[in-house]
C-alpha cells in the first residue's frame, strides 16, 4: 500500500504550532495510516469470497454416473450438489487427448494445451530422445520415501494456474493438492503450491518433492505414522448394498474385466488379505486399486484443512482433491462393471464425508466446491463389437512396422523417431542430412497414415498452425497441439476405437480414453456452497471455463493464458 507522503507531513514552522500539538497530529496521522493498512489485509479478498475453494477432480468419470447410479446414493454427497448446487449437464472437452495430465492442467489453466503444454500424461521428448512423464524432473528428490517417486515438479507446466493467481495476488493464501496420482496432485497445485502430495505405491505413504519442501509437514508424517494401506488392505472389498441389487452394471465375472493380483476371477468378494499375503503383491501396491484409494484420500484431505489452518481467515484458501481410484479401477474393469459401480456408491460417501466436515469447520456460507473431472471413458471396444456395435482396436505396432518399411524403400531409411500418443515423430536431423524437404516428408507418412483401418483423420503440425477452416476435429486436435511436446504427424481414430501395442487377449480387455468423442469428453461439473444457487444449465461450455468461473468468484486477475469463458449462471448472488 502507498501513502501520500504530503498528508502525512506536518510544517511545524508555521502559525505559532508548538512541538507537542505537531507531534500529535502526526501521532494521529500515523496510527490512521495503520488502521486503514490493518483493515485491508485482515480484510483480504472481497467480503463474498469463499474462505475455501475446494477443487475435487475425480479421475475418469462418466457425466451419466450422476444418474445411473443415482437411487443408490446418499442424500448428502453427489446428491446434495446437485440438488441445492449449480448443475453444469453440458460441459464438454474442447481438445484431444482426453487424458489426466492435460486434463487437470486445463481444469486449472483455463486454458488448452496448445497454451498450457501439457500435451499428454507422457510425450516422445526429442532432446532426451526417450518418452518423458508430464511431471518429471531428476533435478529433484523425494520428500517422505526412499523410492524416486518424488522426482516431479510443474516444470513441463507453460501457463499460470488459478492456485498461482490466488498465491501472486495474495501471498498468504494457501494452497494445498493432493492425489494418488503424481500429476493429480502437482498440476492443479501449480508452481507457487504450498504443498503437493501424492502416493508412493512402495511405502505406501504421501510424498512429496524437493521443488516443494525439504521435509514432509510434521501433519502429513503423522498421517503416514497410521500405515492406512495396512489397515484397509486387512479385509475385504464386498460390495457396499447386496450385489443382485447392482441392475446398473453388467454381469459380475465379465471376460471384459483385468484380473487383479491374486484373484482367479474379476469378481466379488476381494479378500484383501489374502491377495496381499501372495509373493510380490502389496497391500501398498493393491489399495488404489479399491475404493479405500478414496477414502484415504479423503482423510488426508481433511487433516490438511485442520492442520493448515484452511478457510479459517478471510483470506480464501484454495484445496486441490484429485480421486484417481476411479480411473485405476476404471480401466481395469470398464464403465458396466459391478467394480466401478461399487467404487461410485462409495465415493458418494466419501463427498458425503467431505462436505460434512467443511459444513463443521469451515462453514456452509463460507466455502465453494466444484466437482468435475479431468476425462470420461470408452466403453471397452471388445464389448462394443462382440454387440455388433462401432468399435475396435489399431495395433499401432503393426501399423508402424509397415510404414517404416514403407519409408526405407522411398528414402533409405525408416525415418520416424518414435510413435506415442497416436503422435508419430520423425527425424528432423537425418531428413535434413538426406536433403529430404521436410514437409514432403510428412506428407507421405500422412497420406500412408490414412490408409491404416480405424484411422478417421490424419493431420500434420503444419495444418495445425496453417489451416484456416472451421473443422470441429481439426480445431480439437488443434487446441491439444504444442509443437515442441508433439509430433510430426497426429492421428484420431473412429468412434469407439482404441490405440493398442499388439494384438493378444490381454489387450482387448479393459478400457481406456483420450478421443475427441463425446463418451472421453462429456463430464459432470457441480458447483455448491457460498453464494451458489440451485440451478440446472443445459448451454454448452468448455472444461477451460472452470478457471475463468474462479477467477470472477475470487476476484482475482484473470491467468495469464486462460482462454475460457466465465459461466455467469454461477456467480449470480
Amino acid at each position: 500500500m502507498i501513502f501520500n507522503t504530503k498528508l502525512m507531513y506536518v510544517n511545524c514552522s508555521k502559525a505559532g504550532l508548538n512541538q507537542y500539538f505537531c507531534f500529535m497530529v502526526k501521532l494521529k496521522q500515523l496510527l490512521f495510516g495503520l488502521f486503514i493498512l490493518s483493515s485491508i489485509v485482515s480484510k483480504g479478498q472481497q467480503d463474498n469470497s469463499p474462505k475455501l475453494v475446494v477443487g475435487i477432480v475425480v479421475d475418469q468419470m462418466c457425466y451419466e454416473y450422476l444418474y445411473r447410479f443415482s437411487h443408490k446414493f446418499s442424500d448428502h454427497g453427489f446428491k446434495v450438489m446437485m440438488k441445492d448446487g449449480a448443475n453444469c449437464r453440458n460441459m464438454n472437452f474442447n481438445y484431444v487427448p482426453t487424458y489426466t495430465g492435460p486434463g487437470h492442467a486445463s481444469i486449472y489453466t483455463g486454458t488448452t494445451p496448445s497454451n498450457h503444454g501439457i500435451v499428454a500424461n507422457d510425450w516422445f521428448d526429442r532432446k532426451l530422445g526417450r518418452s518423458i512423464n508430464c511431471v518429471e524432473d531428476s533435478s529433484y528428490s523425494t520428500v517422505g520415501s526412499a523410492s524416486n517417486a518424488g522426482s516431479c515438479s510443474p516444470i513441463n507446466l507453460k501457463s499460470n494456474t488459478i492456485t498461482d493467481q490466488l498465491k501472486l495476488t495474495y501471498p498468504n493464501a494457501k494452497v494445498i493438492s493432493m492425489s494418488i496420482k503424481n500429476r493429480g496432485a502437482i498440476l492443479p497445485g501449480g508452481h507457487l503450491s504450498d504443498g503437493s502430495f501424492w502416493y508412493d505405491y512402495s511405502s505406501g505413504n504421501f510424498i512429496t518433492s524437493t521443488y516443494y519442501m525439504q521435509e514432509l509437514p510434521t501433519w502429513v508424517k503423522q498421517f503416514n505414522a497410521q500405515k492406512y494401506s495396512e489397515k484397509y488392505m486387512s479385509g475385504t472389498w464386498n460390495t457396499l448394498y447386496d450385489i443382485n441389487t447392482y441392475t446398473e452394471s453388467g454381469v459380475d465375472n465379465s471376460k471384459y474385466e483385468h484380473l487383479l493380483p491374486g484373484k482367479e476371477t474379476p469378481t466379488f468378494p476381494y479378500n484383501l488379505k489374502a491377495m496381499t499375503a501372495i509373493e510380490g503383491v502389496t497391500a501398498q501396491g493393491i489399495l488404489p486399486y479399491t475404493p479405500y484409494g478414496n477414502t484415504i484420500l479423503t482423510d488426508l484431505a481433511i487433516s490438511s484443512i485442520l492442520a493448515e489452518g484452511l478457510g479459517q481467515d478471510n483470506q480464501t484458501d484454495m484445496l486441490c482433491i484429485s480421486y484417481s481410484t476411479p480411473d485405476i479401477v476404471g480401466h481395469a474393469f470398464g464403465p458396466y462393471s459391478k467394480e466401478i459401480e461399487d467404487i461410485y456408491l462409495r465415493l458418494d460417501l466419501e463427498v458425503e464425508k467431505l462436505i460434512s466436515y467443511l459444513k463443521k469447520s469451515v462453514g456452509k456460507k463460507d466455502f465453494v466446491i466444484f466437482l468435475t473431472a479431468d476425462h470420461a471413458v470408452v466403453p471397452v471396444p471388445q464389448n462394443l463389437t462382440d454387440q455388433g456395435l462401432p468399435g475396435g482396436y489399431v495395433f499401432m505396432d503393426t501399423n508402424m512396422v509397415q510404414l517404416k518399411a514403407a519409408m526405407t524403400e522411398k528414402y533409405g531409411q525408416a525415418l520416424v523417431l518414435e510413435q506415442d500418443n497416436l503422435n508419430i515423430y520423425l527425424n528432423h536431423d537425418s531428413i535434413s542430412i538426406l536433403g529430404l524437404d521436410l514437409n514432403e516428408v510428412v506428407d507421405f507418412v500422412a497420406e500412408y497414415a490414412i490408409q491404416w483401418a480405424g484411422v478417421k483423420r490424419v493431420f500434420t503440425g503444419g495444418q495445425l498452425y496453417n489451416a484456416n477452416v472451421d473443422d470441429p476435429w481439426l480445431n480439437k486436435v488443434r487446441n491439444g497441439y504444442h509443437h515442441s511436446e508433439s509430433g510430426d504427424v497426429v492421428l484420431i481414430l473412429e468412434p469407439g476405437y482404441l490405440p493398442k501395442g499388439q494384438d493378444s487377449e490381454l489387450a482387448r480387455k479393459g478400457t481406456s480414453h483420450g478421443s475427441a468423442y463425446s463418451y472421453d469428453t462429456h463430464v459432470p461439473l457441480l458447483w455448491y456452497g457460498n453464494i451458489i444457487k440451485e440451478m440446472e444449465i443445459f448451454r454448452p461450455m468448455n472444461i477451460t471455463d472452470i478457471t475463468s468461473t474462479l477467477t470472477h468468484l475470487m476476484y482475482l486477475q484473470q491467468v495469464n493464458a486462460m482462454t475460457g469463458r466465465p459461466i455467469e449462471e454461477v456467480l449470480v448472488d
